[in-house]
């Protein structure tokens, strides 16, 4: 195999041939394909997914999903954050892949699918990472390689591998072509004008004509109860020590200030740098006094707390420290009392702690606190009565929204048989267009391709459509038919033009019936990582 990579090594016509094969290895070929991967991870799994008793296993589904991510930091040009990667879902796109190509792979068996070591050798050829001056340099190859810990064999073989599922669906694509038919279609779809009646039903039309019973309004609470349920309350005491009080008992020394000046030196800036301790004494002194007095004031609450812990006595924890108890009243944790509204950390402490129980101390910018819950309502779903208006609210949208469709299946049924007891509206003549923009009904790309596709013969299209929230039902007015002098002439151009779109929807519809008939098991455990 390795004299036959000497043989392509001056090749020019090699570079073109496998362009896609390169484009999928640019800046990815050597990144996760070491052995020095996951290790512990494939140790601890046996298979990331099982396609009809083929493994994936779990260095293939983090290597595909190392690969994909590094494509995606190419193109975003950064790293991808997490709610970005999120987003992108791209664990599940990486497995997808692998699960596809396992289809492929043992589709191609009963294909006829041949790749030879030639075949191998050109592919190798053309990638970047092997060449030199713009030619493949086995020497480089070689290199390449044995820095990633890679055999020849097994590399090679990877690329056979991917050059047999690359055939088997090139070879579905090559059973595609695209008749006069469908060109002709699409050239009156560039070339015809077209004019629409149609009507839209929106929620916010029909809101009027909703009625509901109580009997609905209940079953609707009982289905939604997530959206209606009370969060929890809590209702709890507090005491708070100032440290500004507590300043005002605290003595400190000139050592003190100078660990204090030499510990926080980066607060003391000057226009020339760090300005020295004879000229920011006093503020020294003064931040030293308030740091010591927070430390103090935490300190006597721990005491306290501490103290009367065993009898969860705040009055008497307060008591001696001078302080008085506040009570908050009943509160859900997204509504704070106004007093502490900014208190984040107290009321994630309060929430956590149990009724009747003393905890503390609670350190915030405000001061240090001891807190005591009183009472806590547990999160429930109060009853119809007490949130009729909230439901009938709810409800009513989601009905009117229901009632918009049913109107609209109504209305096409209706048009069908001859007529319809609404009001069309007219669009005007308008062409084709990329975009989907639909005079009257603004951005609608659903419409529009459906729109083009009607006739004389059948001017309605089989279901109304959602735009938005409303849903509009649509009928050929009229159709200009373009000329057709020029068709033949671009004929062959258009079909061109549609083939590949074409090819792809059917290597997606082939490897969609694959992966129906196909038995495949997840590992949910590694795949969740």
């Amino acid at each position: 195999m390795l004299g036959i990579m000497r043989k392509y090594k001056e090749s020019i016509i090699i570079k073109v041939i496998f362009v896609l094969i390169v484009a999928s290895f640019i800046g990815t070929i050597f990144l996760v394909w070491g052995k020095g991967g996951d290790e512990g991870l494939s140790a601890r799994q046996s298979f990331a997914a099982r396609v009809n008793g083929t493994n994936i296993s779990p260095e293939e589904y983090q290597q595909a999903y190392y690969r994909l991510r590094n494509i995606y930091e190419q193109l975003y040009g950064r790293s991808l954050s997490p709610d970005v990667e999120k987003t992108l879902n791209l664990r599940k796109q990486a497995l997808d892949s692998l699960i596809d190509q396992a289809l492929v792979a043992q589709a191609a068996k009963g294909m006829n699918i041949k790749v030879s070591k030639d075949d191998v050798a050109a592919a190798i050829a053309v990638i970047p990472s092997f060449q030199k001056d713009g030619a493949f340099d086995f020497s480089l190859y070689q290199q390449m390689l044995k820095g990633n810990r890679l055999t020849a064999k097994d590399f090679e073989a990877s690329q056979q591998h991917e050059l047999v599922i690359k055939k088997a669906r090139q070879q579905i694509k090559d059973k595609v072509t695209v008749n006069d038919e469908e060109a002709q279609t699409f050239y009156h779809k560039k070339n015809d004008k077209i004019e629409l009646a149609y009507v839209t039903f929106t929620p916010a039309g029909l809101k009027g004509e909703v009625k509901l019973t109580d009997q609905e309004l209940t079953a609707y609470l009982q289905a939604h109860q997530e959206q209606f349920k009370a969060p929890e309350q809590i209702n709890f005491q507090y005491t708070l020590i100032d440290p500004v009080v507590a300043a005002g008992k605290v003595a400190i020394t000139d050592e003190e200030i100078q660990t204090f000046y030499q510990k926080n030196i980066d607060r003391y800036q000057g226009k020339g740098g760090i300005l020295p301790l004879a000229e920011v004494k006093d503020q020294a002194k003064a931040d030293a006094v308030k740091a010591k007095a927070a430390k103090h004031a935490y300190e006597l609450a721990a005491d306290a707390t501490n103290k009367h812990l065993p009898k969860a006595d705040l009055a008497a924890a307060a008591a001696s420290l001078g302080g008085k108890v506040q009570e908050t009243g009943l509160f859900a944790a997204t509504k704070a009392p106004a007093l502490l509204v900014t208190e984040a950390e107290l009321i994630k402490r309060a929430f956590a702690t149990k009724t009747g129980e003393l905890a503390g101390p609670v350190e915030t910018a405000k001061g240090v606190y001891i807190i005591k819950i009183k009472d806590r309502v547990p999160a429930a779903v109060p009853g119809l009565d007490k949130i009729k208006s909230q439901v009938e609210a709810a409800a009513a949208v989601d009905k009117a929204k229901d009632l918009a469709k049913k109107k609209a299946e109504e209305t096409l049924a209706a048009l069908g048989k001859g007529g319809a007891a609404v009001a069309l509206a007219e669009s005007g003549s308008f062409s084709y267009s990329e975009g989907g923009l639909v005079p009257k009904l603004g951005p609608a790309p659903e419409i529009m391709e459906a729109a083009f596709t009607l006739t004389s013969a059948a001017p309605l299209p089989k279901t109304p459509f959602k735009l938005g929230d409303a849903w509009v039902v649509i009928k050929l007015k009229n159709r200009v038919v373009g000329d057709d002098s020029a068709f033949a002439a671009s004929k062959e151009q258009i079909k061109q033009q549609l083939l590949p779109k074409k090819q792809q929807e059917a290597l997606d519809a082939w490897i969609k019936e694959l992966k129906a008939k196909a038995k495949i098991e997840l590992n949910e455990a590694l795949i969740a990582n």
